[in-house]
């Protein structure tokens, strides 16, 4: 593993992190899929759509699917015809500068719908929980949330959850390598 993890972190510290995460998928055998289901808010909070994906997370027999929140400048947008600089989400707020939409209705015939960019497995890789959460208060402590507070636990929960599945998919050393890929 420790010759995996060099190549790994070579990859990365050149900015080959593609690269890096092929190394890792046909190393470990990882299939993977993301199927497009909806432009929707997805992350409690959001205050723009983004793209959501079914992934799925396959080695051998063992499978980890959930839902993926695409990034919002890579979700899909409207282009302003005119001024190509200029990108809205689908929800008509601003992407890429300090501009506003007063009049959508007659806005839309000005901007053209472009497809948004499917996420790849680094994408995914280096998002989910490779780490070992610990107690509540250790994840309070460590990330800033109140211990008292309802969705910090609910989020304490899902991270917890979270890390349970990549622990039934991989074994300790080769989380060890996953940690590198972030």
């Amino acid at each position: 593993m420790k010759t995996l993890i060099r190549k790994i972190e070579k990859l990365i510290n050149n900015s080959k992190y593609d690269k890096a995460v092929e190394v890792v998928r046909d190393a470990f055998n990882i299939e993977f899929k993301a199927e497009f289901l909806k432009n929707d808010y997805h992350f409690t909070g959001d205050k723009d759509k983004r793209d959501i994906y079914k992934v799925t997370l396959k080695r051998g027999n063992r499978k980890y699917s959930f839902n993926f929140g695409q990034s919002i400048m890579n979700s899909q947008y409207y282009r302003d015809i005119a001024f190509k600089e200029r990108t809205y989400t689908l929800n008509w707020s601003c992407r890429t500068g300090n501009y506003k939409i007063t009049n959508i209705e007659n806005y839309k015939t000005y901007v053209t719908p472009i497809k948004g960019k499917e996420p790849k497995l680094y994408d995914v890789l280096a998002c989910l929980q490779k780490y070992e959460v610990g107690t509540f208060e250790d994840f309070c402590n460590e990330f800033g949330y109140d211990n008292d507070s309802i969705s910090a636990k609910k989020t304490y929960k899902a991270v917890s959850k979270e890390y349970d599945k990549m622990c039934t998919l991989f074994n300790n050393d080769e989380l060890e390598v996953l940690q590198y890929i972030q």
